[in-house]
């Protein structure tokens, strides 16, 4: 066994009413910000949650918000044009994966002279200097958090891009549950669906150890309180903040392991179709289980168990199989697509995001050795 080496790098503060406290977190990091906010939030009450908290501390800051359904290269051009022009000391990410991955970039290539087609036209490495980053999440997960990689599409090719940044570039995590207010039943669903991928496959990974295994394990403990409801009165954590703890779990041991296929081809067909990453990573999850079934069967038994989607005395196999079952039970009483040609995309544009899923680095960590070909007869049966 390799050596067991492990150093978290942001502080997390997960709570309600967290978010009323980044003023005072946010000073310790400087006083001039760049906010990279979520469009929407402007229409509910996060927004004034996070610039009155700055407000009141005296926190300099302005707000970037013109991103598209996507944030692409070209976005992630205009952003860093404006947090250079303004010399602040650090950046503030609100919202989900898109712009928390925007803002890490930003941070990443602050005191770098290159442009974003440099990094991701060649062998990128970061410099050693990087400007702070707080991340204010207002989903339950989020797929590069913990991770030393950030997510955006290139403008030329509309391809998914996975651009290295520096070691310990995030500070600080403020996840509060009542920011997730602007999101939608449906929008829940799947992204409780998406952090149980992230534990799913983190815990089927040719990567995974004792310490994914132990997190990820409860992960999908909490996760199950909060999509089933509780035995008995023994936890009475109200559901938004039970999502919350286990999406954060499911992300971080996800990222002590290796995310897998649903959430290699989510990224592609992102970046290409602008579908939720959330959405296909729900679709995929039940196939990604019954081809593991094959391999790791015990492994899905466990999880099975964890969930109580298996019956007591059922075997290895047969709880693998209510594990997949499980999963379409929740996509059925979420009214999900439960198909991917339900979501308005044609077998050949999904072979350009299948091919585009290829030539990112994830394939090489995956659950077991696969190629395009055998991504793409994922894709086909969930098509």
């Amino acid at each position: 066994m390799a050596d067991f080496i492990f150093k978290i790098s942001p502080n997390i503060v997960l709570g309600s009413y967290t978010a009323n406290r980044l003023g005072q977190y946010a000073l310790e990091y400087g006083s001039n910000f760049l906010v990279i906010m979520e469009p929407i939030l402007k229409e509910c009450e996060v927004a004034g949650k996070i610039t009155d908290s700055l407000a009141e501390r005296k926190v300099d800051y302005f707000i970037f918000d013109e991103i598209p359904v996507v944030a692409d290269t070209e976005t992630v051009q205009a952003a860093l044009k404006l947090a250079k022009s303004a010399k602040v000391h650090g950046v503030i990410a609100v919202g989900g994966g898109k712009v928390l991955s925007l803002a890490k970039i930003v941070c990443a290539l602050y005191h770098d002279s290159r442009t974003i087609y440099d990094c991701i036209d060649g062998d990128f490495v970061p410099p050693k200097e990087m400007l702070p980053l707080i991340c204010v999440p207002t989903t339950n997960r989020d797929s590069f958090i913990f991770t030393d990689k950030a997510e955006a599409a290139d403008s030329r090719s509309s391809k998914a891009k996975l651009i290295k940044t520096q070691n310990g570039l995030c500070r600080l995590v403020l996840w509060d549950p009542n920011l997730q207010i602007a999101l939608t039943e449906k929008q829940v669903a799947c992204m409780s669906l998406e952090s149980l991928s992230f534990a799913v496959e983190g815990y089927l990974s040719q990567k995974a150890n004792f310490f994914s295994d132990m997190i990820i394990e409860k992960a999908v403990q909490l996760l199950g309180y909060a999509m089933d409801g509780t035995p008995g009165l023994s936890v009475t954590t109200p559901q938004e903040v039970l999502l919350t703890q286990g999406g954060c779990m499911a992300s971080l041991g996800a990222s002590c392991s290796s995310f897998g296929a649903a959430n290699l081809l989510s990224i592609a067909i992102n970046a290409r179709h602008a579908i939720p990453r959330s959405l296909t990573s729900s679709i995929l999850l039940p196939h990604i289980i019954e081809d593991a079934a094959s391999f790791k069967v015990e492994r899905l038994a466990v999880l099975a168990r964890i969930l109580n989607a298996a019956k007591e005395g059922d075997s290895a196999d047969e709880a693998a199989a209510a594990l997949a079952d499980y999963v379409r039970q929740k996509i059925a009483k979420a009214n999900i697509p439960a198909r991917l040609k339900e979501l308005s995309l044609s077998i050949d544009q999904l072979s350009l995001a299948v091919e585009d899923a290829g030539d990112l680095e994830f394939i090489n960590a995956l659950p077991r050795s696969m190629t395009t070909d055998d991504l793409f007869e994922m894709i086909k049966k969930a098509y």
